[in-house]
């Protein structure tokens, strides 16, 4: 379980200094479900950065991410190395150089959860989930949630995962994972397009 969360969701980031408690969180979570109602396909580039504790240097990969309601996602890795993930609605594919590997999200409960995980880190619901505790903080150029894992299966990988927004939270911004020997993995959106036309062809590999 805990390497199955780890090689989906490590595809899953300065607003990230000086932050403080969020006093009143009533108007931010408006704004987080304001943008979640609004959002119906996010298209962006992405970098992810991981740091292992054994390593001296950080290991960049890049890629493009694409989301569409309801259910859609595609993660597809060009370097170091071509690498794929596509959920589409309840059918899951891993593609690597070598091979394709296809899961049904019905009949397994890990891939459903991590699904779940997956879709509401991206649009913003996360807080809402009884699988974490959320903590509010802020600073002059936005937000982040800190997300302590409060289920088994979460906490044995976890210790917390960081969604960063900023002030107009139109969308995430950045997402960290700090695992619990502390590796960090983070995950930086750019050229981020909103409510473009995506077509469903995108979500089907053979």
């Amino acid at each position: 379980m805990n390497k199955l969360l780890l090689l989906i969701l490590l595809p899953f980031i300065g607003i990230s200094q000086n932050f403080k408690s969020v006093k009143d969180t009533t108007v931010l979570k408006q704004k987080i479900e304001g943008m979640s109602k609004a959002t119906n396909s996010i298209e962006a580039d992405f970098t992810q950065e991981k740091n292992l504790s054994m390593l001296s240097e950080k290991i960049t990969s890049k890629g493009h991410f694409v989301f569409k309601k309801e259910n859609l996602l595609r993660w597809e890795y060009s370097s170091p190395s071509k690498y794929l993930i596509v959920i589409n609605k309840d059918k899951v594919v891993i593609k690597d150089e070598k091979k394709t590997t296809k899961y049904d999200m019905n009949s397994n409960k890990i891939f459903k959860e991590i699904n779940d995980i997956m879709l509401s880190c991206v649009q913003g619901t996360i807080f809402k989930s009884n699988k974490f505790k959320t903590n509010y903080y802020e600073n002059d150029k936005g937000y982040k949630l800190e997300l302590i894992p409060q289920v088994k299966n979460m906490k044995e990988t976890f210790k917390k995962i960081n969604l960063y927004f900023d002030k107009t939270v139109t969308s995430v911004a950045k997402m960290e994972m700090v695992e619990n020997n502390d590796d960090l993995t983070s995950l930086d959106f750019t050229n981020k397009k909103l409510n473009a036309a995506v077509s469903e062809t995108i979500f089907t590999v053979k």
